[in-house]
């Protein structure tokens, strides 16, 4: 069985940390790296349920896409929920790794796994990385269907392969509208709408869509067939769990480690609960 330090270079070979934006907070945050892995879980969130799953399932190393400390701390008490996370996590001997916009960016990555989760073909991506030779890596991604689709039959199958969420998936734009060409990004994506606007893609699937930025957008294009998807932030990055999940499990057969990989089917998106407004269109 490897160390953890041999796992931890594996993942850093597929996210390495210096591809991570200036502001993130990746890489191992709890572990021995003289310690034995066995057992490898991943999740989106590293809070307390999931590392009560971690300890049910035995695991070794828990990867999680968010960040425990983005903003760093002064305390680590257990008195706090994030200092609860790491004492659970030390007595039970887990360790922490956390790949974050250097698994956004990868290639395949945090997008790509939401491409394929909706059946869509990447054509490239939609914010390229300079430092990529070969065009491949960057934020969000510009795809392809394979036969158009109206706005209201795309937002239902992305509501139908998506993990399911209170939120579902809300629409901005002519629900009738063709959709040929789409822009997705994992997690929050209003920041991208310069990017969108240049790509001239028929819909941009994406998460936490503020009211201003998406309004503006959509005044700013009054005649444009192109529609907004907003869906819930965990649910579009819950799939690069299993992305990863597959990558990790090649490199363990590749190196005879005999892992066990999981995922964790643990919903932490934070909305419980939904209720339209009646009238509300559909």
């Amino acid at each position: 069985m490897p160390r953890l330090s041999e796992v931890i270079a594996a993942l850093e070979n597929l996210w390495p940390a210096e591809r991570a934006e200036s502001w993130d907070a990746v890489g191992t945050v709890v572990g021995d790296p003289e310690q034995d892995v066995v057992r490898v879980l991943f999740a989106v969130d590293p809070v307390q349920g999931i590392v009560d799953e971690a300890v049910k399932l035995g695991a070794d190393l828990l990867v999680t896409h968010h960040p425990l400390y983005l903003r760093g701390t002064t305390t680590v008490a257990a008195s706090t929920f994030k200092g609860r996370v790491v004492h659970s996590l030390i007595k039970n001997d887990i360790a922490l790794h956390v790949a974050h916009t250097n698994a956004d960016t990868a290639d395949p990555g945090v997008s790509d796994a939401l491409a394929g989760a909706l059946d869509l073909r990447v054509v490239g991506p939609l914010v390229p990385d300079p430092s990529d030779p070969d065009g491949r890596r960057g934020l969000g991604r510009i795809c392809e269907l394979d036969h158009p689709l109206t706005v209201r039959e795309f937002a239902a199958r992305a509501a139908e392969r998506l993990p399911a969420t209170a939120q579902g998936i809300r629409v901005a734009g002519d629900p009738e509208a063709t959709v040929r060409t789409v822009a997705v990004s994992g997690g929050s994506g209003d920041s991208l709408f310069d990017h969108v606007r240049a790509a001239g893609v028929d819909a941009f699937l994406t998460a936490d869509l503020r009211h201003h930025p998406a309004s503006e957008f959509m005044a700013d294009r009054p005649h444009s067939p192109l529609a907004l998807l907003d869906a819930a932030h965990w649910a579009t990055e819950w799939p690069w769990c299993e992305l990863a999940a597959a990558q990790l499990d090649e490199i363990s057969d590749r190196n005879g480690w005999g892992l066990r990989v999981h995922v964790s089917k643990t919903v932490t998106d934070p909305w419980t609960s939904h209720s339209p407004s009646p009238g509300a269109p559909n």
